[in-house]
């Protein structure tokens, strides 16, 4: 079994590979929000925009800003085809959930 430091390290091997294969296929990714603190995470639970056991709270999570051709492509179906190779890959891709920049490695049954 893996421990939570093996998992991170995994987690942003994962990550190298994806932002990769997005510029092969002519996309531009800045970051969004990779590690949440627990308190904010509790803040965005309350609020009902987050969940408080986060995997941001674990570093397993991020959010991925997606650009093509200079145009920020904010919707669930624009990241798709990265979404899909991140779950070949073994990662969860939050469009399956409505959170299309979230991608992220489960953990203690959480994705």
């Amino acid at each position: 079994m893996e421990t939570l430091l093996e998992k991170q390290i995994r987690f942003t091997q994962m990550v190298g590979l994806l932002i990769d294969y997005a510029t092969q296929k002519g996309y531009s990714i800045t970051l969004g929000e990779a590690w949440r603190p627990p308190l904010l995470a509790k803040i965005y639970a309350e609020k009902g925009i987050g969940n408080e056991k986060s995997l941001h709270c674990d570093r397993l999570a991020i959010d991925l800003n997606l650009f093509k051709n200079g145009r920020y492509l904010d919707k669930t179906e624009d990241h798709r085809e990265l979404g899909e190779f991140w779950e070949s890959i073994g990662g969860t891709w939050g469009g399956r959930f409505n959170d299309g920049n979230h991608y992220s490695l489960e953990y203690e049954g959480r994705k």
